[in-house]
């Protein structure tokens, strides 16, 4: 397909489904159900890490996860200890069970206590084009307390060639922002233009039939094709077709 015609086909899904009716269905309506800048983070950060799987499982838990910290995130974190852990009991989303949600809990009280927020600790190691080596640092500041071995699989690290679907797409709900209302926006000292596109099945599956990725698996280095090519179509802002892939893979079946 011809540049021009590619991205004119790419901007209008991007039209189709970047818009409210698409929260209703998606993970991302988690986080909405806050104002509070830190509450949001927070929910869309857990929501995000248990965002593998059955979308409607995702929900479910993710749900069920905001009524165990009494839908007040910010607030159940900042006051967590060994008192509260038995609020914890029995959560599981398929291998994300209590073990890691109670150092997960003890990790984000750190970051608010010593590292100024979630925010403050991706931004210090963004780069002009990319947060990849942001993440990389993230998960080193996240499992900087002692910790069972095991939790340290659920956040993924580019610099091991892991293309960190889920911590790319918590990004994108942070950082973008736009009249549609989908992504929260709510970061503003990180730039969309240095977003990563959340690279899972589906959306490597399109990218590939389109000619935006030559690489077989979803790693790290077939994000940096996606990336490339998709900032040739809007360098400001190129995770926006993120909603374009996503919807022609699972909607469409494209």
């Amino acid at each position: 397909m011809h540049f021009t015609d590619l991205k004119e086909f790419l901007d209008e899904k991007v039209s189709l489904y970047n818009n409210s009716n698409f929260i209703e269905s998606d993970p991302i309506q988690i986080p909405h159900r806050y104002t509070k800048k830190e509450d949001i983070e927070i929910a869309g950060f857990l929501t995000a890490i248990i965002a593998w799987g059955n979308r409607k499982s995702i929900i479910t838990n993710a749900l069920r996860l905001q009524d165990l910290m009494g839908n007040s995130p910010f607030d159940f974190v900042m006051s967590y200890s060994e008192n509260n852990r038995h609020h914890l009991n029995g959560f599981v989303h398929r291998t994300f069970n209590e073990t890691d949600l109670d150092y997960f809990l003890q990790s984000l009280r750190n970051i608010y206590e010593t590292h100024d927020g979630l925010e403050a600790v991706f931004k210090a190691n963004a780069e002009e084009t990319t947060l990849q080596p942001a993440i990389h640092h993230f998960k080193k500041v996240f499992f900087s307390l002692p910790h069972p071995l095991r939790t340290q699989k659920h956040i993924s690290d580019p610099f091991k060639n892991s293309a960190a679907k889920r911590i790319n797409m918590y990004l994108r709900w942070m950082v973008r922002h736009d009249a549609a209302g989908v992504d929260l926006g709510i970061w503003k000292s990180i730039s969309p233009s240095q977003l990563s596109c959340p690279l899972d099945v589906h959306s490597g599956t399109v990218a590939r039939k389109l000619g935006l990725i030559h690489r077989k698996q979803n790693d790290a280095k077939a994000l940096l094709q996606l990336d490339n090519n998709l900032r040739t179509l809007d360098r400001a802002d190129p995770v926006k077709y993120d909603f374009a892939l996503f919807g022609l893979g699972v909607f469409e079946k494209f």
